[in-house]
């Protein structure tokens, strides 16, 4: 399928390495208000730059549309995309509230059209494992579910761009930006959350809005507690993994990026030998920790792959957009609880 990309900055880098590295789609044009950066990114990877969004969109070659811009700024031109007859794949977060996304996905279903988020964290082989294990129930019951990003970014990353650190186009701080996908990852394992409570704060940056650090404790619907700890304030020589830990009554599993720091269950399985032999944590940095230009692009691939399939088999996406929002509920449950003196927030 012929893919496009709105939005030729840092992200839209990464989705034309994907979608060149992917099998089933090709690079087929760029659109970025600013003509030269467009320019660039097509004279590197392939395809035709537009300046213009309408000609982008009028063209009938083009099938679908990643965008990489602003988290604030993904709903017009996903709207744009998908009143134009496209299938979209949009960054993290796909909208930063409920009702933006909520629109999205009417107008997905109006014209027919995949819309998918970016959950690339969702695809490596460790995710496969712990997955598996959770539907399997192998956890017993489970009583502790959490998730901690302890990343870091200077103040530089802040000034870089206007946009960095509004509640306008970046719909939050370390919580929104940096940690949407490790919270998709705790409630796509753990399942539904019931309530949160939280504490917000900016602790080590100028002339932002938003929070660099917040702490909120969670209660789920099956019953097991958790914390989700998150921050942009946190330093480190070589950064800190994103970490995913559950644990229950039959057993334990901490996932650090795409490793595991911990695998031990009552009821052994023939596979644990297979994964404590290839899945363990060695002494990797961080995956984007302390530079976000360090993630790597292969699981945007696998990402994109997934939703050309679906298409290709008229079946709903491995990562559409109501999967997308659960983590966006969540995130903005533990905004609306700290900006209310911690109170409990039910989901």
């Amino acid at each position: 399928m012929k893919f496009g990309i709105i939005g030729a900055g840092m992200i839209g880098h990464f989705h034309a390495k994907a979608i060149t590295a992917m099998t089933g789609g090709e690079l087929h044009s760029v659109f970025d208000l600013r003509g030269e950066a467009a320019e660039k990114l097509t004279a590197e990877y392939g395809g035709k730059p537009f300046s213009n969004i309408e000609d982008f969109l009028a063209d009938p070659e083009l099938q679908i549309v990643t965008i990489g811009t602003p988290s604030g700024a993904h709903l017009d031109p996903a709207l744009a995309a998908l009143n134009a007859g496209k299938h979209v794949i949009c960054e993290k977060p796909l909208e930063i509230t409920i009702e933006r996304i909520d629109q999205l996905m009417e107008a997905a279903e109006k014209n027919g059209k995949t819309l998918s988020a970016v959950l690339n964290r969702r695809f490596h082989p460790g995710m496969d494992a712990f997955k598996k294990a959770a539907d399997e129930g192998r956890f017993g019951k489970l009583t502790s579910a959490s998730c901690y990003v302890k990343w870091f970014r200077d103040q530089a990353y802040y000034d870089s761009a206007g946009w960095r650190g509004t509640w306008a186009l970046d719909g939050g701080g370390a919580l929104m930006n940096q940690s949407v996908h490790t919270v998709d990852a705790l409630v796509y394992l753990a399942g539904p959350i019931k309530s949160v409570q939280a504490t917000t704060a900016c602790l080590a940056h100028e002339r932002i809005e938003v929070e660099d650090i917040v702490v909120a404790t969670v209660e789920f619907e099956n019953g097991a507690l958790g914390v989700i700890e998150c921050s942009t304030c946190t330093w480190s020589k070589d950064g800190h993994p994103a970490r995913v830990q559950l644990a229950g009554t039959d057993g334990s599993v901490f996932l650090a990026d795409e490793s595991f720091e911990m695998w031990n269950f009552r009821e052994e399985k023939p596979e644990d030998a297979e994964i404590k032999a290839t899945l363990m944590k060695g002494q990797e940095a961080g995956l984007g920790a302390n530079d976000p230009s360090a993630i790597n692009f292969y699981q945007h691939q696998r990402n994109f792959e997934e939703v050309v399939q679906s298409i290709a088999e008229d079946r709903q996406c491995f990562t559409h957009a109501g999967e997308a929002r659960k983590a966006v509920a969540v995130i903005r449950a533990i905004y609306e609880s700290a900006q209310n003196g911690g109170k409990k927030v039910s989901m």
